[in-house]
């Protein structure tokens, strides 16, 4: 089993908007094959408190004009992790210390990444290192 395509358009579009917000680190895990709850899981980061928040204001929006809303949302009011469950899609927006100490990455290492437009990553450095343009 793998990811929906509609879960896969949906993460893209969040993708989008929390690029255009200069969000970094951001990729997507296909973790359907893991959980039952969701299809995919996409984890992107900010330097500071209000760039969470405004990353989580324009994912939001877009979703919203996508048709979704989400179940779910939590760590709001601290704008240190936030996170936005739209049942398909689970969204992670944390601040660059909280990614580096909880290092999802771990966790979801052996599920399969999901290929995010170019336009996505361009300038970012993905976790562990490797530029947004390399293959995974």
């Amino acid at each position: 089993m793998t990811a929906t395509t509609r879960a896969v358009e949906l993460a893209e579009i969040a993708a989008a908007a929390a690029a255009d917000k200069l969000a970094s680190d951001i990729i997507a895990y296909d973790v359907s094959e893991q959980l039952v709850i969701t299809d995919v899981f996409l984890l992107c980061s900010a330097a500071n408190d209000r760039q969470v928040r405004a990353i989580v204001e324009a994912i939001e929006e877009n979703l919203r004009k996508a048709g979704a809303r989400p179940v779910r949302r939590e760590g709001e009011r601290e704008g240190r992790w936030v996170l936005l469950d739209y049942l398909d899609i689970v969204v992670h927006v944390q601040h660059s210390e909280e990614r580096t100490f909880y290092a999802l990455e771990r966790l979801w290492k052996d599920c399969p990444q999901i290929q995010l437009p170019e336009t996505v990553s361009v300038g970012g450095t993905r976790p562990g290192g490797t530029s947004a343009g390399d293959e995974r």
